[in-house]
C-alpha cells in the first residue's frame, strides 16, 4: 500500500474514532431556541441506507453537542445491515439509540415507515445507493423533514433536473438540508478558497485532480440464487443507474472542491476512457479516466481517475494561478494540509500559507453534521442541494464524456434524455432490475462513438 493510500480517510475510518473523539460546535456552549425539533428540543434521526457510510453518518449525527440528538428508526431492503447497524450504533451511543424492533424497516417502502416515525423538523439520513435520493426526498418534503442526503445525489441529467426542482421546494418550505460534500466543511478547505478568492495566487489559470488507486468497483457475474435487483444495489457502485459508477461516486469529492475554489462549474468537458483488465468482471466501469474541463472564461481542470493494482497512487488536488499555486488537497478527498506557493512548484522556500485547524474541527464529516444541526436549531437558512445536483451534474458531464467519445456541456448532460432507471420510485422486491446482463451474464458497457448520445 503506497504512502498516499494509507493517509487517505474515509467515513468509516472516521467511525472507528467517533467513540474516542467527537468534534464540538464552536457553538456548543450557547443556548438554542427549540426550532424544529420535537417538543423537548430533542431532534429525532431516522436512517435510511444503514451500510457503511449511512451507518457513518448517523454516528456523526449523534455526536453533535449542541443538544439531545437521537436515532428512532433504521431502514434498508436488507435486514442484515438493518441488524449490523443497530449494533454498531448501539454500541457507541446506546443512550441515544431507542430503535426498538418496530422502528427496524426492510423492504422498498420502508423509508416511508422510517420517515413515518419522525416529526416535521426532525432528520431523515438518506444514505442508499444515489439513484434512490430524489425519491426519498420528494417524501421527505412532503413530511416537513430536514434531510442529510449523501453524495451523489443525482445520477443522469434526468434525475438532475428532478433534484433541482426539489431543492426549489424545499428552500420554499425552509428546510435545511445537507449533503455529504464534507470538503466544504473542511475548515482547511474554507481557509484555502477564502485565500484564493481574495487573490493570493492570482487569476485561476489551470487545475489539476487525481485518483489513482488500486482496483475497485468491480464485480463477478451474479451468484446463483440471488436477486438480480439486489444484486445490483448490493454493488451499487459497479452499476450506472445505481450510482452514476465508480466516476460520479468516487471522484465527486475533488470535482466539487475544485469547482468551489474556482467559484464556477465547468461548461463542458472532453474526455478518454478504457477498460483494461477486467477478465471475469462484468461491472460498467472503464479502468480509466482522462477528463478535460473547461470553465466559461477558458481555464482547464484536468482530472485523471484509475482503478489499477500496481501502477502509481496519486490522490490529490491542485490549484496553478498567475502569480503562485495551491495544493487544495494533499492526501485523499481533502487531506490536510492545505497551502499556497509563490511559485508554480510545491517546494518548502517557495511556501506562504499552510493550514493549521484546531482539533476540535479536524474531522469535516462531523463539521458538516455540526453545522446542519446548528441551523436547524437556530432557524438558520441552510440548503446544499442546489449545490450537491450541481456538483453531481459535473460528474455526469465528465463520465458521459468519456463514455460516448464526444465534447459534452453542461447544458447537453442537464437536458439528455436518457434516464437510467426511470422506475426507481416503483421497485419492489419482485421488480426486474433496471438493467439486464446478456446470456454470459454481462452487462451493457459504454461504446464510445458508437453510441454518442446515451452511455450504454
Amino acid at each position: 500500500m503506497s504512502e498516499t493510500t494509507k493517509k487517505s480517510t474515509s467515513r468509516r475510518e472516521f467511525l472507528k474514532n467517533t467513540g474516542r473523539i467527537a468534534a464540538v460546535s464552536a457553538l456548543a456552549a450557547v443556548a438554542v431556541p427549540r426550532i424544529y425539533a420535537a417538543q423537548d428540543n430533542t431532534i429525532k434521526v431516522a436512517l435510511i441506507g444503514c451500510g457503511g457510510r449511512g451507518t457513518g453518518a448517523a454516528s456523526n449525527a449523534l455526536s453533535v453537542k449542541n443538544g439531545p440528538i437521537k436515532l428512532v428508526a433504521l431502514a434498508d431492503v436488507f435486514e442484515n445491515r438493518v441488524v449490523r447497524s443497530y449494533k454498531g450504533l448501539n454500541d457507541r451511543h446506546a443512550k441515544q439509540v431507542d430503535v426498538p424492533e418496530g422502528r427496524k424497516f426492510v423492504g422498498f417502502d420502508a423509508y416511508k415507515q422510517a420517515m413515518d416515525c419522525l416529526s416535521p423538523g426532525d432528520v431523515a439520513i438518506f444514505a442508499t445507493p444515489p439513484a434512490f435520493r430524489w425519491v426519498h426526498f420528494t417524501y421527505a418534503i412532503k413530511k416537513g423533514l430536514n434531510v442529510f442526503m449523501e453524495k451523489p445525489v443525482t445520477v443522469d441529467g434526468p434525475t438532475t433536473r428532478r433534484m433541482l426542482k426539489l431543492a426549489e421546494q424545499s428552500v420554499r418550505k425552509n428546510l435545511k438540508v445537507g449533503v455529504g460534500l464534507m470538503s466544504r466543511h473542511s475548515r482547511a478547505l474554507e481557509e484555502l478558497a477564502k485565500r484564493v478568492h481574495d487573490g493570493e495566487i492570482g487569476d485561476i489559470i489551470l487545475q489539476r485532480g487525481y485518483r489513482m488507486a488500486g482496483r475497485a468497483a468491480t464485480v463477478g457475474p451474479k451468484p446463483d440464487g440471488t436477486s438480480e435487483l439486489l444484486y445490483q444495489i448490493r454493488k451499487f457502485h459497479s452499476f450506472l443507474w445505481a450510482s452514476g459508477g465508480m466516476y460520479s461516486d468516487y471522484y465527486i469529492h475533488i470535482i466539487d472542491h475544485l469547482g468551489w475554489m474556482k467559484n464556477a462549474w465547468p461548461v463542458k468537458a472532453q474526455a478518454l476512457g478504457a477498460r483494461h483488465y477486467h477478465d471475469d468482471s462484468v461491472d460498467q466501469n472503464l479502468d480509466v479516466y482522462a477528463v478535460e474541463y473547461t470553465y466559461a472564461d477558458g481555464t482547464t481542470f484536468n482530472f485523471d481517475g484509475r482503478r489499477m493494482t500496481g501502477c502509481q497512487n496519486i490522490y490529490s488536488s491542485y490549484l496553478h494561478g498567475t502569480k503562485g499555486m495551491a495544493i487544495a488537497s494533499k492526501s485523499g478527498d481533502c487531506g490536510r494540509p492545505s497551502s499556497l506557493f509563490k511559485g508554480q512548484t510545491p517546494v518548502r522556500s517557495e511556501l506562504i500559507w499552510q493550514s493549521k485547524v484546531n482539533r476540535e474541527e479536524a474531522n469535516p464529516y462531523q463539521n458538516e453534521w455540526n453545522d446542519l444541526i446548528d441551523a436547524i436549531r437556530r432557524d438558520k437558512p441552510y440548503n446544499e442541494v442546489k449545490r450537491g445536483a450541481e456538483a453531481s451534474l459535473v460528474n455526469t458531464m465528465g463520465r458521459m464524456a468519456a463514455h460516448t467519445g464526444q465534447i459534452i456541456t453542461y447544458d447537453q448532460a442537464l437536458n439528455c434524455k436518457h434516464e437510467f432507471a426511470p422506475s426507481v420510485g416503483k421497485l419492489t422486491m419482485d421488480s426486474p432490475a433496471p438493467l439486464l446482463s446478456d446470456s454470459d451474464g454481462r452487462y451493457p458497457v459504454p461504446q464510445p462513438g458508437i453510441l454518442k448520445d446515451r452511455e450504454y
